[in-house]
């Protein structure tokens, strides 16, 4: 393999003779296009892969979505670790479908993909193995009014009585705890008398994001972003360190600013958001490796980011939404795949799923990363495993920006590497 471009002053044109030396197939004319992208001022600069097989596969390196992070519907704006900008699957959804199209993501997380991909009138199915997934993904789907919002909270008791959980007194209030008891009480009840309706999902939704945070829009003393749960015990140390102690938070006032925030910009038009006489998108909180409840050759985009290996400890981090929806997180199989060898047999199980359900023709975008501090570039592997499963790799994106957020989870503490690229295979079904 040549020498991979990894930023911007990587090298910007194309060597003369590479671009007519691959092999000329049914992606020439996506290669093309990209070859050609300058929505941002640069030009795109091309390299290559080898694949099994010895196929070459390019290599593309520009920035080709946004840096901006607000950039995208206020619907998105629900926090969840790892999850990429909406830019992202809408570069893909725009380029290779049409309204009334299905696009599908595997792993789901936050719904950014079906969300997106609704917001421009495509239909839309999602899988997570957690059932956070549809916690958060559903109700924004098919949101409810702001009317309905206020009476069902005027109309939800807060006042509680019973046992709390008195460790979780280092994140609330013990009056904003009992609330929150409340309602936690609310929801699970209405889920399993199956009552719980679209109102409910929603506010159970907001709730769930609300839990902790870093400002006073949350119902928690000053923590960590709300992405990520600490345990109790660093709680107590954060506490100690900042000499606080957690204050009365107004659960129904914090419920409807951020219900009003979600809410308070229009749809585009031609959403497929919660219209009338539409199927209800497929969620499924299961493994995306086995998922009869899609038909073959049914999808028709998928864009999707799997797990990182073992980066992101969702189990961990997700602990404190998972008590307050009655999740055991224990129990959830959350796929911790330490070995790159697990990886690529998991992933070789989704791609050959995946290769079911998509039309002949249909695309797949796969973002992954550089993990472990640039060392493994799953790219490489993606495209070996998609490749073996039946897949058609037709090129490798390297999203390359001058925006960095630093990441801790990425091992990142500084602005020269990782976060700065996004990194997709793109694969085409044969």
């Amino acid at each position: 393999m040549t020498t991979r471009p990894k930023t911007k002053s990587a090298a910007r044109r194309t060597p003369p003779t590479l671009k007519h030396r691959m092999r000329r197939g049914p992606a020439d004319g996506v290669i093309d296009a990209m070859l050609g992208f300058s929505d941002f001022g640069r030009k795109t600069a091309m390299d290559e892969l080898r694949v099994a097989g010895g196929t070459m596969v390019p290599v593309l390196v520009n920035e080709f979505w946004t840096s901006k992070q607000r950039d995208g519907h206020a619907l998105h704006e629900v926090s969840y670790r790892a999850c990429f900008k909406p830019a992202l699957p809408r570069f893909f959804i725009s380029r290779f479908t049409q309204p009334g199209d299905l696009v599908y993501d595997p792993f789901m997380g936050r719904g950014t993909t079906l969300l997106e991909a609704a917001l421009m009138g495509r239909r839309v199915a999602g899988c997570d193995i957690s059932p956070l997934g549809a916690v958060l993904v559903g109700p924004r789907l098919a949101p409810p009014t702001m009317l309905e919002i206020e009476t069902r909270l005027a109309a939800i008791p807060l006042a509680w009585s019973g046992e709390v959980w008195r460790e979780l007194e280092v994140f609330y209030h013990p009056d904003t705890l009992r609330e929150l008891t409340a309602l936690r009480a609310y929801f699970i009840e209405r889920d399993a008398r199956g009552e719980i309706d679209a109102v409910d999902r929603w506010l159970r939704m907001v709730a769930v994001n609300r839990l902790t945070g870093h400002s006073k829009g949350f119902f928690s003393v000053y923590t960590l972003p709300p992405n990520q749960a600490v345990t109790i015990e660093s709680q107590k140390r954060i506490n100690t360190q900042r000499k606080q102690a957690p204050d009365s938070r107004n659960v129904r006032a914090l419920l409807l600013k951020k219900s009003k925030q979600l809410l308070g910009e229009d749809l585009p038009e031609g959403a497929a958001l919660g219209v009338r006489g539409r199927k209800a998108p497929v969620l499924l909180t299961r493994s995306s490796d086995d998922t009869p409840e899609l038909k073959d050759g049914s999808v028709d985009l998928v864009v999707t980011s799997p797990p990182f290996l073992d980066v992101v400890q969702y189990t961990t981090d997700n602990w404190l939404r998972c008590w307050f929806c009655g999740i055991d997180s224990k129990s959830v199989p959350i796929w911790q795949l330490r070995k790159i060898e697990e990886w690529e047999a998991a992933m070789l199980r989704v791609f050959r799923e995946l290769h079911r359900i998509v039309r002949p023709g249909g695309w797949i975008a796969f973002e992954v990363g550089e993990v472990r501090k640039g060392t493994v570039r799953l790219e490489e592997h993606a495209l070996a495993v998609g490749a073996a499963a039946g897949l058609r790799p037709a090129c490798v994106l390297i999203n390359d920006q001058d925006f960095t957020k630093t990441s801790n989870c990425w091992g990142i503490t500084n602005d020269t590497r990782g976060t700065n690229t996004n990194r997709i295979v793109l694969f085409q079904r044969a």
